[in-house]
């Protein structure tokens, strides 16, 4: 593992680099030119979904890849990379990162987080960022491992549904808890939200859509001017 990637990412901005499935913008070519944009105008990092779209992107930047595979198993929750072999897939395709889903969530066929996390460290050699959604889950998967930690699913999960990101407490109490670096993930809407999270502590913040999603900013405008399609 090569943890001197992580020293570039201090106090930076991450951008991820995805788009629906439906979207004409969900093709690698696509992709790999939002990715290299973000490197081209000083983005320390793009976190990108898919054995595809992680190659392409490979193929066109130098910075650091965050990798992650959402993957939809009938009765599980758990969806960022839930099990091995998909952290196996997305390191081959280029990752220097692998993102998993370490909520406390019941995992597909009983792999459990520190399993997951021991095996990518030892067979692929990889860091782990680890999305969590509570203070429980985040101080679990630190003692799981997890070489960074983010609230990126802070709002996603039935125990957070009632809660709208960015979740600035959790992450205040994330930084007075952990001792490995705690990354910002979700709602992140203006530059002055950024620096709020990197004044509360936040290792490196993640942008999304605020930066690359089309899809949902121009239907968030069509809402703000009355419905219109």
């Amino acid at each position: 593992m090569n943890k001197d990637l992580l020293q570039p990412l201090k106090q930076s901005i991450i951008v991820s680099c995805q788009a629906p499935v439906e979207s004409p913008l969900h093709d690698p070519y696509v992709i790999a030119a939002m990715a290299k944009a973000a490197e081209l105008n000083g983005a320390a990092a793009v976190r990108i979904d898919t054995p595809a779209h992680i190659t392409a992107v490979r193929q066109k930047i130098s910075a650091p890849i965050i990798g992650l595979w959402k993957q939809q198993i009938p009765g599980y929750d758990v969806y960022i990379t839930p099990q091995f072999t998909h952290a196996e897939a997305i390191a081959q395709a280029g990752a220097d990162i692998i993102a998993i889903d370490a909520t406390l969530r019941e995992r597909p066929h009983q792999e459990q987080l520190t399993t997951i996390i021991t095996r990518i460290h030892q067979e692929l050699g990889k860091l782990v960022m680890a999305d969590i959604d509570t203070l429980e889950a985040a101080i679990f998967a630190e003692n799981a491992g997890a070489d960074l930690v983010g609230t990126t699913l802070y709002g996603y999960t039935k125990a957070t549904k009632h809660l709208t990101p960015p979740g600035f407490q959790l992450l205040t109490e994330m930084v007075q808890k952990l001792q490995v670096p705690v990354i910002c993930e979700g709602g992140i809407s203006s530059p002055k939200m950024a620096q709020q999270a990197l004044k509360i502590g936040a290792f490196a913040v993640v942008v999304g859509t605020d930066i690359t999603g089309i899809d949902a900013k121009l239907k968030a405008y069509l809402e703000g001017l009355g419905g219109r399609d």
